[in-house]
Formats: C-alpha cells, sequence, structure tokens
C-alpha cells in the first residue's frame, strides 16, 4: 500500500516587515512622527522633541499663533507629549459661550518655551506668542488621575483644572466629531466656579506674551523681551 506524500507546510510570511508596515509602526510607536514629518529643522527654530523626563506636575501652554489665519493653540501635557488643539476664536471665561477646538498633532514638552517666528512657506508659518502658560490636574471623578485623563481623552470627554497666569479653573473639551484621527472637532468650554466670568473678554484683555511681555509684532520684528506679563 503506497503511502500518502505529506503536504510541505506552507511559507511563513517573512518576519522582516515592507516598508509600509514599518513606516506604520514606526508611527505607532513614535508619537512626534507626524510633527517632525511637517517640519524642516534646519529651517525652523521650533524643537524637535526628545525624551524628557515626568514632571511632578503636569504643563499646560495656550501659544497665540499669527498663522495664515490668527488662532490660538491649546496644549495639555499627557503621556510625555502636548496634545493640541487649533482654537480659533481662543478661550472664553464665559461658560455659556463654547469654542471650536480642531485637534492637531501632538508637540514635544519643549514646544512650550518656544516664541518667535516660523519661517513663511514652513508648516504653520508665522509669529508664535505665549499667550499662557502653567499647569494643570485631572477635573474628573475617576480615583486614577492620570487614568481618569487617559479615558476622557479617549471617550472624548476631557475634563481639567488649570493653573496657569491667565486662566484657571475647571474646563472641557468635548469631541463632537471624530472624522480624522488628527483633526478630530472639540468644544472647549469653562465651567461655572469662581474664576468663570460671564461676557467677559479675556482674549481682548491680554495681549502681551505670558513670558516675555512682548506683542505679536514686537516677536515678529525680533525685540528683545521686558517682563514676564501676569
Amino acid at each position: 500500500m503506497a503511502t500518502k506524500q505529506r503536504k510541505a507546510p506552507p511559507k511563513r510570511a517573512s518576519s522582516k516587515p515592507g516598508r509600509g508596515r514599518a513606516a506604520s509602526r514606526r508611527a505607532v510607536q513614535e508619537p512626534l512622527a507626524e510633527y517632525r514629518r511637517k517640519r524642516d529643522f534646519t529651517r525652523t527654530g521650533e524643537p524637535k522633541g526628545g525624551r524628557r523626563s515626568a514632571a511632578p506636575k503636569l504643563a499646560y501652554v495656550i501659544q497665540k499663533h499669527a498663522a495664515s489665519h490668527l488662532h490660538f493653540d491649546l496644549r495639555l501635557e499627557l503621556d510625555g507629549v502636548m496634545k493640541s488643539w487649533a482654537v480659533p476664536k481662543g478661550p472664553s471665561l464665559d461658560p455659556s459661550v463654547k469654542r471650536l477646538a480642531m485637534e492637531v498633532e501632538d508637540h514635544p514638552i519643549e514646544y512650550n518655551a518656544f516664541e518667535g517666528t516660523i519661517p513663511q512657506g514652513e508648516y504653520g508659518g508665522g509669529t508664535v506668542m505665549i499667550w499662557d502658560r502653567g499647569t494643570y490636574r485631572y477635573g474628573g471623578t475617576d480615583a486614577d488621575p492620570i487614568g481618569g485623563l487617559r479615558r476622557g481623552y479617549a471617550k472624548g470627554d476631557f475634563k481639567f483644572v488649570l493653573q496657569g497666569k491667565r486662566l484657571k479653573g475647571s474646563w472641557v473639551l468635548v469631541r463632537t466629531r471624530r472624522g480624522d484621527p488628527r483633526r478630530s472637532q472639540w468644544l472647549l468650554f469653562k465651567h461655572r466656579d469662581e474664576f468663570a466670568e460671564p461676557g467677559s473678554d479675556v482674549v481682548g484683555k491680554y495681549q502681551t506674551s505670558a513670558a516675555t511681555g512682548r506683542t505679536i509684532e514686537e516677536i515678529a520684528a525680533g525685540k528683545r523681551g521686558r517682563r514676564s506679563a501676569g
């Protein structure tokens, strides 16, 4: 009786990933990949970013950005990067006012200290001013603050408490449309607390840098900073 020939086992795919897969894997492993891809660091003075040791408090910054369209960039530290949103009209201390916030790529923590002019032709070309800065903490009820921030961000209900020079108190970012994961739409608004100011215009009130006291025009002209502003 003839013995049956055993079929050769199927060949395993090479463990060496293709270029597309490798690029995708790097993007997952490197949270600043999108940020770095968009910038030529031989031309712009923006920080490339690197590994930073964890600080005892989470950093927060808002930068006024005179690019093709004037807007404000809100950045909140989480998991070693600055989660970032472009807020066209800037923040409001009036709890009845909800501001559109477009999520953009993660930025390095070193970006918190960046104030200067991005060359025209580069991504985000224009003048950047540190409008407010400080620290923040979780504003929800989860017993694990960092876990609460992560879950709130993932869910689209990101509650936080600011301790800045100009902005303080409880705030929330609520995602309204997911869409492109790097361009999700959110709403930013102030909770009602002792720092709320109905009818106020905090963006109009402060026209200088919270770090150097300079106006956007003085930063663009390369003038030296005068002082830290409140």
